[in-house]
């Protein structure tokens, strides 16, 4: 058969099956094909909720979701990490990646701009990225009271503010600065940056820094320093640190994934604070520079930052309304945020980790 007819029959099939297939839209059984692959395209493309595919054993698969660290993995994040340790995320239906952070990781940045789902930030930072117009939405705070503090001397005879005089004092420009320089009397301080080491503490005894009560102090005392915390939520500035945040747009699409993940995050933090040594081991292994020792030191510094009558009335993770408006207040004392520009109300999802109604702080 030459080639041209063998062409020309090819398309005269075409044409027949083209002809048949016309006719066979047009019938009634062929528009409700039709109508049937539609209805299938509209439900399963251009929506953004999470739908999970079900794998043969019919349970939804897990809804793969990243938690950004605001630091290197350590125990301000052992609650986190101990959800992911035993279990608590997956059972909750979650597939849970943790990101690790360090400086100047763009936390909030990256979950307010949607490319990551969850984050973690301290109450204060969540506030200024408000004033910028970031939505980002608190769910559950696990630290009740801020690990921030100024490590002094314990030779150096201060037990309270009112003893930071005559000595240098390292601190970065950051809101509990303002505030400590705004509310104590820092007579005859010299202010320097803080350079993220114990180098210059251990090598004078009227060297004062800031600190967490978790890290520094435990670094100090290895080296054979003799350190002393004052916690700078004894003057009152004690912002909620290590919150777990969201996005405003991911709460409103998925808030069922948000309350899971908050669930299990609580049920992995009361869990850390009671045994913390398996979640411990694995934090050291992807942080070596972190030690068993250090984290143990962490827990036992953290526990009573975490565990007091609030949570033991309303549980791990629980937040007040009034101390968001308190920090918001305070804020705008220091000219950080300009007075309304922050609705406090919004920036704590009440329904997460349940609202405490008197604070008892």
């Amino acid at each position: 058969m030459p080639p041209q007819h063998a062409l020309t029959l090819t398309l005269s099939r075409r044409k027949r099956v083209l002809r048949h297939a016309f006719r066979f839209f047009r019938s009634e059984r062929g528009l409700a094909v039709c109508a049937a692959i539609l209805a299938l395209a509209a439900s399963g493309c251009g929506s953004d909720k999470v739908q999970p595919a079900k794998p043969a054993d019919g349970k939804p698969a897990a809804v793969q979701v990243r938690l950004f660290l605001n630091w290197y993995p350590e125990a301000e994040h052992g609650g986190y990490y101990a959800a992911l340790v035993h279990g608590f995320y997956r059972d909750a239906g979650l597939d849970v990646e943790l990101v690790k952070g360090g400086p100047s990781a763009p936390v909030v940045q990256q979950v307010a701009g949607g490319r990551i789902e969850f984050g973690i930030s301290n109450a204060d930072g969540l506030l200024l990225a408000r004033a910028e117009e970031a939505q980002v939405v608190a769910l559950m705070a696990p630290l009740q009271t801020s690990p921030r503090c100024i490590m002094v001397h314990e030779s150096s005879g201060i037990t309270d503010f009112a003893g930071l005089k005559n000595m240098t004092l390292a601190m970065n420009a950051l809101p509990f600065a303002s505030f400590l320089e705004k509310h104590a009397m820092l007579t005859n301080v010299t202010i320097v940056p803080y350079q993220g080491s114990v180098a210059q503490f251990l090598s004078d005894d009227k060297f004062g820094q800031q600190a967490y009560v978790f890290s520094e102090p435990f670094v100090a005392r290895q080296k054979g320093g003799d350190p002393k915390t004052l916690l700078v939520a004894d003057l009152g500035f004690n912002p909620y640190t290590s919150v777990l945040f969201t996005s405003e747009s991911y709460l409103r699409e998925h808030e069922d994934v948000a309350s899971s993940m908050v669930a299990a995050s609580v049920k992995g933090w009361t869990h850390y604070l009671e045994q913390p040594d398996e979640t411990n081991r694995h934090i050291h292994e992807i942080n070596p520079e972190m030690s068993l020792e250090a984290l143990e030191y962490g827990v036992k510094a953290l526990e009573p930052l975490a565990v007091d009558d609030t949570t033991r009335e309303h549980g791990i993770g629980s937040m007040s309304i009034e101390r968001w408006q308190t920090l918001t207040r305070q804020l705008e004392e220091l000219e950080l945020i300009k007075p309304g520009a922050v609705d406090a109300a919004a920036v704590m999802h009440r329904a997460s980790a349940g609202e405490t109604e008197s604070p008892k702080h």
